[in-house]
């Protein structure tokens, strides 16, 4: 059985995640990155065709807007006791193959793939010190449980795989694209993934150097649509049992962290999300 995240690390910890990223969203702003806005993903990972008619479908409404006159920054949030950024215990930043697009299957000396509802994740980075113009040149590092409800790295069952964990950079426009597939709702949790950014590709082997951690909220009626198929089976019950204003992350608020779905089950599903930082 999945393990709860871990909500509050004091306020020691929030104190000093706060100061890194206002020290390193100065070194950004000094830096003065190429920035334009936009939002999708890269050839590599575009989002599925949407003109299946296969049942079941899902296509949401969702969450911000990069246009919007207010430029509010993503909530910082826990990064869970999954992160494997060598925060606690494993650290898969350091090992080959972790920059990459597609995150379904494992990297080095593992070769397990992870089974589920195809789903494209396209984040656009923001620099909000710069009127939500596009972040270029910036990394994100994402995870996220299987359709099991487990976490590789740490799971018992899936320990020694290290698939649904990836790094990319953002492109002229902000943009990153990561093909993975959609997690699983475990008891306690509403169904998220977590993304951590970094001010560089070069940056990302250490969380210390980190701009800020987050979580991405997925809608309701999707969610409903992915755990009517075979596999999700357990997520029925423990979707049911949770909403978003329940939730001990979004609880606070998720209007900045709730992407936009497009697409069918049957075909692959795509999540959007602007993260201004």
């Amino acid at each position: 059985m999945p393990h709860h995240d871990i909500f509050d690390r004091g306020l020691q910890f929030d104190m000093a995640a706060l100061l890194e990223r206002r020290k390193v969203l100065g070194l950004l702003a000094g830096a003065g990155l190429a920035t334009l806005t936009g939002c999708g993903g890269d050839s590599t990972g575009a989002a599925p065709n949407t003109s299946s008619s296969g049942p079941p479908r899902a296509s949401s409404s969702a969450g911000a807007s990069a246009s919007s006159a207010t430029c509010a920054q993503i909530p910082e949030e826990t990064a869970g006791p999954y992160p494997g950024d060598g925060s606690n215990g494993p650290n898969i930043l350091t090992r080959s193959g972790v920059v990459r697009s597609d995150i379904r299957g494992s990297v080095g000396s593992a070769s397990g793939t992870a089974e589920g509802v195809p789903l494209t994740i396209d984040l656009t980075l923001l620099d909000s010190s710069r009127g939500c113009s596009a972040l270029a040149g910036a990394a994100v590092y994402v995870w996220q449980c299987d359709r099991d409800g487990n976490y590789s790295m740490y799971s018992e069952s899936i320990a020694s795989e290290n698939y649904l964990r990836g790094v990319q950079e953002s492109d002229g426009e902000g943009k990153l694209t990561f093909k993975s597939i959609f997690p699983a709702c475990y008891a306690g949790r509403w169904p998220h993934i977590h993304f951590e950014v970094y001010p560089s590709l070069a940056r990302t082997t250490s969380p210390d150097h980190k701009i800020v951690v987050s979580q991405l909220a997925l809608p309701r009626d999707v969610c409903e649509a992915v755990y009517a198929t075979d596999g999700y089976t357990q997520s029925v019950r423990n979707l049911s049992q949770v909403s978003l204003d329940s939730d001990g992350i979004f609880g606070d608020g998720h209007t900045s962290q709730l992407g936009t779905v497009t697409g069918s089950v049957s075909s692959g599903l795509a999540v959007s999300l602007s993260v201004a930082v």
